[in-house]
């Protein structure tokens, strides 16, 4: 890697983690995004998004579960499914170039999120019927496991416009499911071998470090409204730049 692309990513890489953890969130849809804009092929950054994933979600859930009342049932519902499901993902190796679209697309709902777009409901608008939860899990979960994510980016919004969890429940309930969907998706993706690109090793310490800080200070009703308005921009060029590459 050239000294332009090392300083790139070792800036960009630990700020998005930072974010993204302080909303209860892996990150990993931004280290895809960024390691993909850097050159990186899908093969060599699902592992390494995922295993800083699984990390720093599990962080970030430790942090966001102390405030609130945890929703397990609701939980137990959809990664009883969720990961079998990014597990199957994970042993799919699709085309780079539609690997790329399917990231655009779903970088989409951060940004969607961010900006407001989807609602977000303070009564419950739609029941939780048994077979809703298991069928939300089995659809996150597998894309989960064939991008590389934990697939909080689309439970979150989709939870809070149900009105089946608040704000808090919310970041607690999407960083718990992050994680042990990472955990499947990992799997999936290499067996139970312990292994990422070496190349890329560098940047996972500062990114788990700023995760940690993200986390934290997220669950302490950090202000980070600027930021996010800024990062919307980001993933909102990067996602049409994905799409129509």
């Amino acid at each position: 890697m050239s000294a332009d692309v090392i300083f790139y990513l070792i800036l960009l890489l630990p700020v998005a983690a930072f974010f993204y953890a302080s909303v209860g969130h892996g990150g990993a849809s931004s280290y895809l995004m960024i390691l993909a804009l850097a050159g990186f092929a899908p093969e060599e950054i699902r592992p390494t998004a995922l295993l800083m994933n699984i990390i720093i979600s599990f962080i970030a859930f430790l942090n966001h579960r102390k405030t609130c009342e945890f929703p397990q049932k609701l939980f137990l519902q959809l990664v009883i499914f969720s990961m079998p499901a990014a597990f199957v993902g994970g042993m799919v190796m699709v085309d780079t170039a539609l690997y790329m679209k399917i990231l655009g697309v779903l970088l989409l709902f951060p940004v969607f999120r961010f900006l407001g777009v989807f609602p977000q409901s303070e009564s419950r608008t739609v029941a939780n019927n048994f077979w809703l939860p298991p069928l939300i899990g089995i659809l996150i979960g597998f894309f989960s496991g064939l991008i590389g994510i934990g697939g909080g980016i689309i439970l979150s919004p989709l939870v809070l416009m149900l009105g089946w969890t608040n704000i808090r429940q919310t970041a607690a309930l999407s960083a718990l499911f992050i994680f042990v969907n990472s955990v499947a998706g990992y799997i999936g993706t290499l067996g139970f071998s312990f292994s990422f690109d070496k190349s890329l090793w560098i940047f996972i310490p500062p990114t788990v470090v700023a995760g940690m800080l993200g986390s934290y200070y997220g669950s302490h009703r950090f202000n980070v409204q600027l930021v996010k308005n800024l990062l919307t921009f980001v993933l909102a060029g990067a996602a049409i730049k994905l799409i129509l590459s």
